[in-house]
Formats: C-alpha cells, sequence, structure tokens
C-alpha cells in the first residue's frame, strides 16, 4: 500500500492548484460571457461586463442570485 505524502515519490500530473487567478493553463482567462457579449445590446453588454469584473474581483466562477441582484443594483437599476 502507498502512501501519498512519501517524499522519494514523484508526482506526474499536473498540479490545478498552482494556477491562482482564474487564467486557462495557456494564460487564457475563462468567463462566462466573455465572448458573447460582444453581440448584444448595449445593456446587455454593461450587465455582462460587470457580472464579469464582478467574478474577477471576487475569484468567483459562478455567483449566486444575490450576487446578480447585487450587480445589477450596483449598475443604477432599481425595482
Amino acid at each position: 500500500m502507498s502512501d501519498e505524502n512519501t517524499p522519494n515519490q514523484e508526482y506526474s500530473g499536473t498540479d490545478r492548484r498552482k494556477n491562482r487567478g482564474g487564467a486557462a493553463p495557456g494564460g487564457r482567462e475563462r468567463r462566462q460571457f466573455r465572448d458573447s457579449h460582444s453581440d448584444g445590446d448595449s445593456d446587455v453588454r454593461e450587465l455582462a461586463e460587470a457580472i464579469d469584473n464582478y467574478k474577477m474581483a471576487n475569484r468567483r466562477r459562478f455567483i449566486t442570485y444575490e450576487e446578480i441582484l447585487n450587480v445589477v443594483k450596483s449598475l443604477g437599476y432599481h425595482k
């Protein structure tokens, strides 16, 4: 039986934990809307960019509805 913490064993796989900051291994960022908001109208583009900026600032790939609501309110929208 092998122990994962044995110092003489070398791990040959990729350690994804070293990759911080939301960038993919090739250096390109992976964002949900990044490629799709260039075709929408200005309001859609503004919301998508605000959500992307929120995700990047908070290092979150997915956000909750409450966080989306906070982003929408930060843009000046209200009920």
